[in-house]
């Protein structure tokens, strides 16, 4: 066996057509003596916000240490547990209401969540918060990746005006503060975040982005001869890894083509955003299987995920459930 201290760049891409695609992180990256230290994958940072609180008992352990107890809502997470750090304490006493601010506390919730700063009340375009913690570590992370970090989330961002009691949409609408008075959109469309990630449409008219779904019915025909190429020249241990990745970017893509199909359908009478799926349990799913591609392609390792704004009135009809989320998280704890 003949080793060389070479690799393949790490910033390979596949190209064809005007498409082109990052590869993973595969063991022929890095080169033959490369030390341990420098194989280690990269070490990336991923925030998850669910809006209107969470049952805190079917949430914490009620124990602390390594063999604390699962709680119902934490069951899922159970695969992962020796992975898995529990952390409490975590109140943000900056999201109560100071100086007779009175209501508020769904604007002040979203804003405060990252970046830790009471914001100002307004309902203006005077609106302040504080450098989210997303953006600081993008602002290093980003020095080595094609994109610094990555917003994502469920609802869409035309929300503008007062959203919540004398508080500016703004602080309902994102996580994510450039600047403290930056604030960063977060992307709900399944096909832009996929454009973002792995090539830009020619135009943002839907007709014409629909015309372009239809000419290039998959990017990973363009570079079928590269993947091809490059494989014969990798160990089994890349082209398995080789074949995951893109039967991955195959199966998203079908899902992003089936879920644009389905909304025109769904509803033919009414303008909706292409590439939104059905439901909300598919469009969570693909959305984050889109960051977990970003990701894995490096092409960004900070990514935040919103699942919804707050005072989100969405009704989760699959579940069997016909009342909106919002109300009902006003129980006062009846059962």
């Amino acid at each position: 066996m003949m080793v060389f201290k070479k690799a393949m760049p790490r910033r390979t891409f596949l190209r064809g057509t005007g498409a082109a695609l990052a590869l993973p992180f595969l063991d022929a990256m890095f080169p033959a003596f490369a030390s341990a230290q420098a194989k280690a994958s990269p070490l990336r940072l991923s925030f998850v916000y669910v809006p209107q609180g969470i049952i805190m008992d079917k949430w914490t352990p009620k124990v602390e240490g390594a063999g604390f107890e699962l709680t119902p809502i934490m069951a899922p997470l159970a695969p992962f547990r020796d992975r898995m750090l529990v952390l409490s304490g975590l109140a943000h006493d900056n999201a109560t209401a100071q100086d007779g601010e009175g209501a508020g506390e769904h604007a002040r919730a979203s804003a405060v969540f990252l970046t830790s700063v009471h914001p100002k009340k307004t309902e203006g375009l005077d609106f302040r918060a504080g450098i989210s913690v997303d953006q600081l570590v993008a602002k290093e992370f980003g020095k080595v990746t094609q994109l610094a970090s990555l917003e994502t989330g469920i609802d869409a961002n035309e929300v503008v005006g007062q959203c919540d009691r004398g508080y500016s949409c703004a602080y309902i609408n994102t996580l994510c503060w450039r600047t403290a008075t930056t604030p960063v959109p977060m992307e709900n469309q399944p096909r832009a975040l996929f454009e973002r990630l792995f090539g830009d449409s020619d135009s943002t008219d839907p007709a014409v982005r629909q015309e372009r779904l239809e000419e290039d019915r998959s990017i990973l025909d363009f570079v079928s001869e590269d993947v091809g190429r490059i494989a014969t020249t990798l160990g089994p241990g890349d082209r398995s890894k080789l074949t995951e990745y893109f039967d991955a970017i195959r199966d998203i893509e079908r899902r992003v083509q089936m879920a644009e199909s389905q909304s025109d359908r769904e509803l033919p009478s009414v303008e909706r955003p292409i590439g939104i799926p059905p439901t909300f349990t598919e469009h969570v799913k693909l959305m984050m299987d889109l960051q977990v591609l970003a990701l894995q392609t490096d092409l960004t390792r900070v990514s935040t995920f919103m699942m919804g704004r707050e005072s989100n009135p969405r009704v989760y009809s699959e579940l069997g459930i016909s009342d909106s989320y919002h109300p009902l998280t006003h129980h006062q704890h009846d059962p």
